[in-house]
């Protein structure tokens, strides 16, 4: 069978295969854990679905626009006010399915084949395969001073003359990492001085813990007309524990976003209404289950650390925001992906291997999961690679014996 380019050197998701991986074993009775996950386990917020609920009962589920209902870039109209201090107008907002597929289309509109698309690593796994959708080309780029966090230079020695983009995501997925304001300020005046598209990937921006704040971009951009290549990407997914609604936007210029909308108009057309519905009661109602989300969380990264640094060669920056570490486990093999697999394997816990975030020996290990999860998967885990360890473990009646070194 003949495939395309693009359909060849595509890969899969690795973190849905995860949770693919995760249900099937599930479903056959396996004591699996799954500390690989990237979405929080509270409920969606009483309002969208009290919202999405009311609509439905009218029974009048229609076709929306294709960038969005009116009453849905209101909603964020509102959110961008509040959250970036900047009133933006309709024109400058579409909505789509999931703040992915925002950025998906961001980057269809602004790549031409061979451009090429930096982003700091450790990088969320799919924008190399989303810029190489364009036919363009990923430039992932490794803090030089070893930490996740990236400086102007680190950008600037990756920048070519082909360069049409720069990603940041911050906080960051899967290190957790709050990029400081020192660094948003350069980038945002580096990229506005070269006529280089800026997308700001904030879907993790109110998951943030120890009174952190998310620096603002727009406090830093000097001109956001239709001149401006400042994108700020956004959604309900995370904060709102509302992955399922697939409901994400993205804020930029005006002819930006039409040629967005003109895109995703032939692609999916408008998103669901009723799902749009409920993302407007999710961000206009009250606000209390992202405050008790975000001290769950805060709570649960202290059980995951505490546990992690009394871990014998294992390496970890504290996280500052999301709900991922990212933890150095090359001590015990520097091939994570084999550690990963090893791990399922072994004592049924799963984890997403480095390599998948552009830096190897590393394991992402989520804490959006229970306490009772995040601790006996760490258990398991140090069981499983620490040779000091008893010979016998039991999950639940199952008893297990190592059987390797």
């Amino acid at each position: 069978m003949s495939l395309s380019l693009i359909g060849r050197n595509v890969s899969e998701s690795v973190t849905l295969k995860m949770n693919e991986t995760f249900a099937i074993l599930k479903a056959k009775g396996e004591p699996v854990i799954h500390l690989g996950g990237g979405e929080p386990k509270s409920k969606a917020p009483i309002d969208a679905i009290t919202a999405i609920a009311s609509h439905l009962n009218t029974g009048e589920v229609r076709y929306a626009a294709a960038d969005g209902s009116v009453e849905m870039k209101k909603a964020v109209i509102r959110y961008t006010q509040e959250n970036y201090g900047r009133l933006v107008e309709p024109k400058n907002i579409i909505i789509s399915s999931g703040a992915k597929q925002a950025i998906m289309v961001a980057l269809q509109a602004i790549l031409d084949p061979q451009d090429e698309v930096i982003f700091p690593a450790p990088y969320w796994v799919s924008y190399p395969d989303m810029v190489k959708l364009c036919g363009a080309i990923p430039v992932p780029v490794v803090p030089e001073n070893g930490t996740f966090t990236p400086t102007l230079q680190d950008i600037k020695q990756n920048v070519s003359s082909y360069t049409k983009a720069i990603i940041i995501n911050s906080p960051n997925n899967p290190s957790g990492a709050i990029y400081p304001k020192s660094f948003i300020k350069d980038i945002v005046e580096f990229a506005e001085e070269k006529g280089i598209y800026l997308i700001m990937d904030d879907i993790y921006q109110k998951l943030v813990f120890d009174g952190e704040t998310v620096p603002n971009p727009f406090d830093y951009v000097k001109d956001f007309t239709d001149n401006s290549k400042l994108v700020i990407i956004n959604g309900v997914s995370k904060a709102y524990a509302m992955t399922g609604f697939r409901i994400g936007w993205a804020v930029g210029n005006k002819k930006l976003i039409k040629a967005m909308a003109n895109i995703q108009g032939h692609q999916t057309s408008g998103t669901s209404i009723l799902l749009q519905k409920a993302a407007i009661g999710g961000i206009n109602g009250v606000q209390s289950s992202v405050a008790s989300l975000r001290s769950t969380l805060e709570n649960n990264r202290k059980v995951l650390v505490n546990h992690l640094k009394a871990f014998d060669g294992v390496h970890l920056i504290e996280p500052k925001g999301t709900f991922y570490s990212f933890a150095d486990f090359s001590a015990y093999d520097k091939d994570s992906a084999r550690l990963s697999k090893f791990l399922l394997d072994k004592v049924r816990v799963l984890t997403v291997p480095g390599v998948e975030f552009g830096m190897e020996g590393f394991l992402r290990i989520s804490f959006c999961g229970s306490i009772k999860d995040i601790t006996e998967g760490i258990e398991r885990i140090k069981w499983a690679i620490d040779p000091n360890s008893p010979n016998e473990l039991y999950i639940g009646e199952r008893k297990l014996v190592r059987d390797w070194n």
